[in-house]
């Protein structure tokens, strides 16, 4: 019962303190929007809006996640208030999951905020929403703990951010969001099968369009060992540098 008491305490003491800041809307909210509204500018010829849905919500999620993380970690570690969370009566595991779930929350919201503007330019008809929303939820949990990983790996803000910015720019690209894997040099492509967003990505092209390329099940596989390894490493990271 302590457990959940503190757990419960802790996620709402981050969604409470840190949803708003600037770092989670500049990143989070605004960036993934201003790359979809640089497609419309670009493009010579009407966007289809469903075909760049995918890439667009997996973005939202990635930034959105990455960012939080980068802001409550690192800025509590600094301050030292993550230290005082030590003492409290749950586990270290138990700790960094209650840490973790409001980044998770915040990358799903991030996610369907394109489905909600695309909801009235485009017919949504036919979309597996079952697979749509478990593709995110897994999106967002990977990403979460990677940004987990890069946040208890530095010690500012402004590092986390900028480390972020190494992994996150490159899956933009290589990931399959809006360029296809297959259109990649051919060198470049076991890179991007190396990236868990690739995975996510392909569920909702196949959940939304239907033009996937990688089995669901292989996929959703992905995902999950890539949670389970990063959330793994973060933890090795803490208890080797945070815990004396």
């Amino acid at each position: 019962m302590k457990t959940w008491i503190a757990f419960w305490s802790i996620l709402l003491k981050d969604m409470r303190n840190y949803y708003l800041k600037p770092p989670n809307i500049s990143w989070g909210i605004i960036f993934p929007f201003a790359w979809t509204l640089m497609f419309f500018l670009k493009s010579q010829n009407p966007v289809d809006i469903r075909e760049i849905l995918p890439g667009v919500m997996a973005m939202s999620v990635l930034f959105g996640t990455t960012s939080m993380l980068a802001v409550t970690i690192t800025f509590e570690r600094r301050s030292r208030s993550f230290e005082r969370l030590l003492l409290a009566p749950i586990s270290l595991n138990a700790l960094m999951l209650a840490k973790t779930t409001g980044a998770i929350i915040f990358g799903m919201i991030n996610a369907f905020v394109p489905v909600i503007f695309a909801a009235f330019m485009t017919d949504l008809r036919g979309i597996a929403w079952v697979s749509v929303i478990s593709s995110v939820f897994l999106i967002a949990v990977t990403s979460t703990f990677l940004g987990l990983f890069i946040a208890v790996s530095v010690k500012e803000v402004f590092e986390a951010q900028t480390f972020s910015n190494f992994f996150r720019f490159p899956m933009v690209f290589l990931c399959g969001l809006f360029i296809p894997v297959q259109a990649l040099p051919v060198f470049l492509r076991p890179l991007s099968y190396a990236l868990p967003l690739t995975y996510g990505a392909d569920i909702m092209k196949t959940a939304i369009n239907a033009n996937g390329d990688i089995s669901q099940w292989l996929s959703f596989s992905v995902l999950a060992g890539y949670s389970i390894l990063l959330f793994g490493l973060s933890l090795r990271n803490i208890n080797k540098k945070w815990i004396y």
